[in-house]
């Protein structure tokens, strides 16, 4: 019996796929990277905003081709058939089950219910979460890899459908994640990405405040090279946990803080609790207290109500502030979400312009701060080497995470391998990336 799948959306998405794919591998199942080979094909989807969900759709259709071949079962999990689950089945023949994302564990009944004819819906009740001996296969490459350390979210953004689609948060023990972590250690992994929808909340639900700090100072006992944090909120980033980044060489002085808006007004009816002024005084803390620290941000615009002056403002803000990283989103209306009804809807013509305009800028912006760099050393993690020129190898250093940031290219480094960490000096920054030689 062999299987294929299809993982869509973010990497807490992804580690769902990483355990679902274990569950089917201690139970058996042949993993095939060939949907013509496959006897069940299964999409984990993504349903945060409207592009992810066509997105999705347009996966299952496609994969709804092969059941004219070998496949007997075409099975959707994730965020979107966690929304829209009696749909899936009545609108869409093809597909034989679907799993909600509270029922990754039931991914076996699935299968054995589908591969005996019957259409089944699959829903947990509550949330579930893995844990460190949940079977896992990873899907990262082998010096790298994602720990949810929690799952769900308690804050209620207006625009955002995640406490919807994955309920409240429910967190996992230190004690469990760090088990996680000395195994993967053990394994050869060097960088440790921590991720949760809101990772500064981590702890709140099982020891009554949030732990992250203490998470941290036990998990850099582990012999790992890097830990990153991801998906942090600014509200519960505290000085200790500053202090703490800035202290821990383990710890990578990395912040990724999604902070949506700069204008009091428009973070007010996003149901945020900042305000500029509260971002800039932190912005300003973490600056002064890690030194050589990158932050990343993302933004929405469009979002309703905005005017021509609170988009100014959120420009205004970002002019000034220079972030490393930015990623710009145009507004996704999501149904059942608090911004749904809200009037003064934007339209999608003003909104592409706001986009366009914004990510102008923050590229002149991104690519003079690459500028900078030139002449400084770094550490680099060595991913692959370019096909095309095999002189020229990749990697990322601990400004860039995977996936969503720009790589170091390396030139004339005929020695280094996949998980190799060296030392560069950089001689040339672009918009999204910097040109290095190895000087180690």
């Amino acid at each position: 019996m062999k299987a294929g799948f299809v993982s869509l959306g973010c990497a807490k998405n992804l580690v769902d796929t990483e355990v679902m794919l274990g569950i089917m591998e201690a139970h058996g199942i042949e993993l095939t990277a060939n949907p013509a080979e496959a006897d069940i094909l299964i999409v984990n989807t993504c349903a945060f905003i409207l592009s992810a969900k066509e997105e999705s759709i347009t996966t299952i259709l496609n994969l709804a081709d092969y059941k004219k071949g070998k496949c007997r079962s075409l099975i959707v999990a994730g965020c979107l058939g966690q929304l829209y689950k009696k749909e899936l089945l009545d609108e869409m023949p093809e597909v034989n089950a679907v799993i909600g994302t509270g029922a990754w564990n039931r991914i076996m009944e699935a299968i054995e219910e589908t591969l005996s004819g019957r259409r089944v819906i699959l829903i947990g009740e509550r949330e579930i979460i893995y844990d460190a001996k949940t079977p896992r296969i990873f899907t990262t490459p082998n010096y790298t890899a994602y720990v949810k350390i929690a799952e769900g979210c308690n804050n209620r953004c207006s625009f955002c459908s995640i406490p919807l689609i994955r309920g409240r948060q429910i967190s996992r023990p230190i004690e469990d994640i760090k088990s996680e972590v000395e195994r993967l250690a053990a394994q050869g992994v060097k960088e440790i990405n921590l991720i949760a929808q809101d990772t500064t909340a981590y702890g709140v639900d099982i020891y009554g405040k949030p732990r992250l700090v203490e998470l941290l100072r036990e998990l850099v006992k582990v012999d790992v090279h890097w830990i990153r944090i991801l998906y942090a909120y600014p509200r519960r980033f505290t000085d200790e946990l500053i202090n703490l980044i800035a202290a821990e060489s383990k710890i990578c002085k990395y912040v990724d803080l999604p902070l949506q808006h700069a204008s009091n007004k428009i973070l007010k009816l996003m149901n945020r609790p900042d305000t500029r002024e509260s971002i800039e005084a932190l912005l300003k803390k973490i600056r002064e207290k890690i030194p050589n620290v990158v932050i990343r941000s993302t933004f929405i615009v469009g979002f309703p109500g905005e005017t021509e002056e609170d988009f100014l403002e959120l420009k205004n803000f970002l002019q000034s502030q220079r972030l490393d990283k930015v990623g710009i989103f145009t507004y996704s209306r999501e149904e059942d979400t608090a911004a749904y009804d809200l009037p003064d809807q934007i339209s999608e013509e003003v909104m592409q312009e706001r986009y366009h305009d914004l990510m102008s800028m923050q590229s002149l912006i991104s690519q003079q701060l690459n500028e900078a760099l030139e002449g400084q050393e770094l550490e680099v993690l060595i991913e692959n080497r370019d096909e095309e020129v095999p002189e020229v190898v990749a990697g990322r250093s601990y400004r860039d995470a995977p996936e969503v940031d720009g790589l170091v290219y390396i030139e004339n480094d005929g020695r280094s391998e996949a998980g190799d960490i060296v030392r560069v000096k950089v001689l040339a920054g672009f918009v999204y990336d910097v040109a290095a030689e190895r000087i180690d």
